[in-house]
This record gives C-alpha cells, structure tokens and sequence, in this order.
C-alpha cells in the first residue's frame, strides 16, 4: 500500500457517505463508478486476481506504467482482487455488497446469482440495497447476447446512420454506447438513493434493482432519429456531416483545413453570407428559409464552399465569431484539450501516481463535465494499482 492510498474525500462531496461495491469491468459500469466517486461516493473496485481486462489493452500506457483506457474510468476508486470461486474471497465480496448502498456489475446476466451476489439474495439480507445491472441486450431474450459495443452500434442502428452516404456504414470513434449507458446508470442509481432516502416517498427505506442494457440506452440516445423513425416509419440514412432538419449543418473546406458551420436559424444564416461576402444568398427563393435551404442542400452547399476556399479556417472562424454565427475548426483531440483550456473550462484533472520504480509521476484525467456550486467533484485518487488497497483495516466492513 502507497503513501495515495488511504482516501481523503470520505465526508465530502454531494454523494459522501455512499459506499459502492463495484463489481465492473471495461467500460460502461466503471464509468460510471468513477462518475459516483468523482461525486464524493466511497467505490470499492473488486476486481478479479487477473484484473480489470482494460488494464492490459496496451499500449499506450501512461507514466505510470498503466493502460490509459484503464486509467480514463477509474479515478478515484480502491482496488481489491477476490477470486469469486475461492469461499474466503466469496465470503469478502458478500460482506462487502451485504453492508454497501450500492451494488454496480455488468456480467452475463446470471453470472452474479451463481455467487449469491445477485439482487435477490442480497437485497434480502440489505434491504436498503441500489443494485445496478448493466447488460448488452437484457436478461430476457437477449441475456445470452455478447454486449460489445461496436456490436450494439450496429444492430442498434446507429452504424446506418454514420459515415457518408458512398462510405460503409461507420462506428463512432469512441465506445460512446458504453459512455451513454455508464451515464444512465449514474442516473438510475441516484434516483433510486434519493427514493430511498427521501422520507414520504413511496419506497423510502429501501433500496431497489436498477436495470440498464446498451441496446435500449442506444436507441434512446438516437433522439431525433429515433423519434422521426417511429413517427415517419421510414428509417434515416447516412449523410456525412449534414444534418437531415438543418442547412447548412455540417462541415466545409476552407483554403488550409475543415471548418463547421451549425446555422440553426435564419439570421445566422443571413450573417453567414454576410461575412462571406455573399448577401445576395439571404433573400434567394431557394435559401430564405431553413426548409428551402434543406431543399436546396446540395446547391448551398457548392456556393458556400466556394467562398469558403478563398480564404483560411482562421480567419472565417474569427470573422463568423465576431457576427455570433457558429462556427469552428475541426480540432484533433489534442487541440480539443487546448481550446477548451483557453476558454477557462478546465478540463484536465491531474493526480499523483506511483511509476514503476517507485517514483511519484503526475496522472493527467479528464476532469469531471458535471460543476457543482457547493459540493463539487473532486479527485483524491489515482486510478489504483491492481489489488492496491488489499488488506487495508479501513474496508472492514464491521
């Protein structure tokens, strides 16, 4: 055990005095645990002796010598490692989840309930008990289902939907299927706290099984898409960076490098042609109104870009900003980090973690998007060790 071991936030934080046992691994159920944590939640990451499977998907690895996809979901959390089929270890992980407010795992469903570990016998035993389940597809009909997610992407529709319409269908470029639902479980698992510990409420006192899968956080987060298939009966199709409601909505070659342009109403728009030196746009037949515009999408598209070449990325964001229309480069994710620091958002979380040969080393995180006035997230932990917190007299559970 290290000098960063022993936790500092224990009393602090919007969530303070909730314990969670977190059974998780990869991605969705651990980020959101380090969501809870953030937030002032005690977490217990209960690991398997081989580890979170996440910690061995190198390279690369930070400076201290671990996975950074481990490191981006489990800030602040303690780790112990318990083998499940050895009745010692067993015996630890049920006084942990029978005395914790509450239980987060994404296995198989039934996986937990061969261990004694699932809902029902432990919510027996802790009534007061928030268990979290995470799956692909559901413990029904699809509980056999692998719940990958470039596999909920495509069966989920949201492959169809990205890429240009010559491309092959495309995933996102992260597993934002898993980043949607760990957030849904943040969600569900705070409601269920507060009905349980809001006095007059219909379950004050208990706790209850909070059930999310990829597939249906999925098709929730198709918003607009979702509700325009369900209303027309006709499903969307791919169309690049263009949106299907809006004109112009998508990106653009300017002399050096792409730029987005997101005109949502008409007085930006007259801006926009303002600015490009095209006013003449304004009060075409074809562009005048948003409906016309997304009629005449392919034409607007030519002329706007056509200006847009005569000139740099730079220097049209800088003017177009000025004229309040909405517009950018199209950053890496490097410059991400740059823009959003120079706009004073703050978006880095730095801890101090242990290298390899014993030496303190920073740990750049993502910091935490949610900013609370009063009990703000903190960051007291590095993403830990394997097995780091083994042992300590603190997780006894007497």
């Amino acid at each position: 055990m290290n000098s960063q071991s022993k936790p500092s936030s224990h009393g602090k934080g919007a969530l303070a005095g909730v314990r969670v046992a977190d059974f998780s691994r990869v991605l969705a159920g651990p980020y959101a645990t380090m969501m809870l944590a953030d937030l002032g939640a005690d977490v217990i990451k209960i690991e398997s002796p081989a580890g979170d499977g996440t910690r061995q998907w190198t390279p690369p690895v930070n400076k201290a010598g671990q996975a950074t996809y481990f490191v981006s979901a489990n800030r602040g959390k303690r780790s112990i490692a318990l083998d499940l089929s050895n009745a010692a270890d067993l015996k630890i992980a049920r006084e942990l989840a029978e005395t914790a407010d509450v239980v987060i795992e994404n296995f198989k469903p039934g996986t937990m309930a061969k261990f004694g570990l699932d809902y029902k016998t432990l919510a027996a035993k802790n009534p007061r008990l928030v268990y979290a389940s995470i799956s692909g597809f559901g413990d029904g009909k699809g509980a056999g289902l692998p719940g990958y997610d470039l596999l909920v992407q495509a069966v989920g529709g949201l492959m169809s939907i990205t890429g240009s319409p010559e491309s092959e269908p495309n995933k996102v470029g992260v597993a934002m299927v898993d980043i949607i639902t760990g957030l849904n479980a943040v969600i569900g698992i705070q409601a269920a706290l507060r009905a349980r510990d809001t006095a007059g409420s219909e379950v004050y006192g208990q706790g209850q099984h909070v059930k999310l899968s990829l597939l249906t956080s999925l098709l929730s987060a198709l918003s607009n898409q979702a509700s325009s298939t369900l209303e027309t009966g006709t499903s969307p199709r791919r169309m690049g960076n263009a949106h299907p409601s809006i004109a112009p909505y998508e990106t653009f070659a300017a002399a050096d490098q792409t730029i987005a342009l997101a005109v949502g109403t008409d007085a930006q728009f007259n801006r926009l042609v303002e600015v490009l030196g095209k006013p003449e746009l304004a009060s075409d037949e074809r562009f005048k109104t948003n409906a016309s515009r997304v009629a005449h999408r392919a034409e607007l598209r030519l002329l706007l870009e056509g200006a847009l070449l005569a000139n740099t990325a730079e220097h049209w964001v800088s003017e177009l900003e000025k004229q309040q229309v909405p517009a950018g480069r199209v950053n890496t994710v490097g410059q991400a980090f740059d823009y959003a620091t120079a706009l004073g958002l703050n978006p880095i979380a730095s801890l101090t973690g242990i290298a390899p040969d014993g030496t303190a080393v920073e740990v750049p995180t993502v910091a935490n998007p949610i900013h609370l006035s009063k009990t703000p997230a903190s960051y007291h932990l590095a993403p830990p060790k394997l097995a780091e917190h083994q042992g300590c007299t603190w997780l006894d559970v007497e």
